[in-house]
């Protein structure tokens, strides 16, 4: 295919895309609007499935296959992280060496740290009921680790930091999304159908029927994630060190 060629085909494609765009943009209810019809289906299913933070019920139950797609870009982007970053024959493990750290950072790190981690698994935990979730506290749980490389050292760091456990870790998590929603196939209707379950009590930890699960398994996974992407990163600029020694 000849440059023009291609360039043809981009510019249908991109016009193509501009329609469907425009005409869904028109369909939109008008801005400032008394009604909104998506809203008030998602915050009525919400409820019917007794789960008090109605983003969390989009994310995990009316959209959850759209989450899983998201999911799995992350997984993939790790996994092509580790790929290219992989240590190279030409390339050894120098031992790091501890820096001086300044007394005030060392302590305000090591003092935020299991705040930061506690306060990441808590919006795990309770992504049914309020804002966050899997997403924004499994990237706080992973970066709460990280304040050891600040506070102490890249070694203290290594020690709470096995990457291989991650590694297993990201896909268990990974895995454990797709056997709920393959139990909620087999079980009930639907892959990732909210239907199998009992939805507990309104406002409780238990309550949203497959919610909780899901948002464990995508906090894990995004957890683990994060931890490895930054190992690799990591190792390239403090460890890893080619022959000539740059």
């Amino acid at each position: 295919m000849t440059r023009r060629a291609r360039l043809w085909l981009l510019l249908a494609g991109a016009a193509g895309l501009a329609v469907l765009l425009a005409a869904a943009c028109l369909k939109l209810p008008a801005f400032g609007g008394d009604h909104h019809p998506y809203g008030d289906r998602a915050v009525r299913a919400s409820l019917a499935r007794h789960t008090a933070n109605t983003i969390s019920s989009v994310n995990f139950d009316q959209r959850a296959f759209d989450t899983l797609g998201e999911m799995t870009i992350l997984f993939a982007a790790v996994l092509g992280c580790v790929v290219l970053l992989r240590q190279t024959r030409d390339e050894h493990r120098a031992r790091p060496e501890p820096a001086e750290v300044a007394l005030p950072v060392r302590r305000y790190a090591l003092i935020v740290l299991p705040v930061a981690l506690v306060s990441g698994l808590y919006v795990v935990a309770h992504g049914q009921l309020s804002p966050g979730g899997g997403f924004q506290g499994g990237v706080v749980a992973a970066t709460a680790l990280h304040l050891l490389y600040l506070g102490a050292d890249y070694r203290a760091l290594e020690r709470v930091r096995p990457v291989g456990r991650y590694e297993v870790g990201d896909a268990l998590a990974a895995s454990a999304y797709l056997v709920t929603g393959l139990a909620g196939l087999i079980g009930s209707s639907a892959f990732l159908a909210n239907t199998f379950l009992p939805y507990g009590t309104f406002n409780t930890l238990s309550s949203g029927g497959t919610v909780p699960l899901l948002n464990a398994a995508i906090g894990m996974e995004v957890a683990c994630a994060v931890v490895v992407l930054l190992a690799r990163f990591l190792d390239q600029a403090v460890e890893i060190e080619g022959e000539g020694g740059s």
